[in-house]
């Protein structure tokens, strides 16, 4: 643990980011498996709800907890599922 004032505020606001960080990926997460789930039901429209929600989740992420290319490729891949689905 630090002794310093200043890296103490510091490891305090890390724990808190990480925290923060960790929510949001396990939300995105889930979400990222209803939708899966929904497209081997073979359930189109309950699928593209439940992408929306996800892109929305991913598109929040994206810059902050996600790079940017991972948030495209996980967008990319669930879009994929949804419209395989007849």
């Amino acid at each position: 643990m630090a002794n310093i004032k200043s890296q103490i505020k510091r490891a305090a606001l890390n724990d808190a980011a990480h925290a923060k960080n960790q929510a949001a990926k396990s939300e995105i997460k889930v979400a990222e498996k209803k939708v899966l789930a929904l497209v081997a039901e073979g359930k189109k429209e309950e699928a593209a709800e439940a992408l929306k929600a996800a892109f929305a989740l991913l598109d929040a992420a994206a810059g902050k907890v996600y790079a940017k290319n991972t948030v495209a490729r996980r967008k990319s891949i669930l879009s994929r599922a949804v419209n395989s689905v007849k």
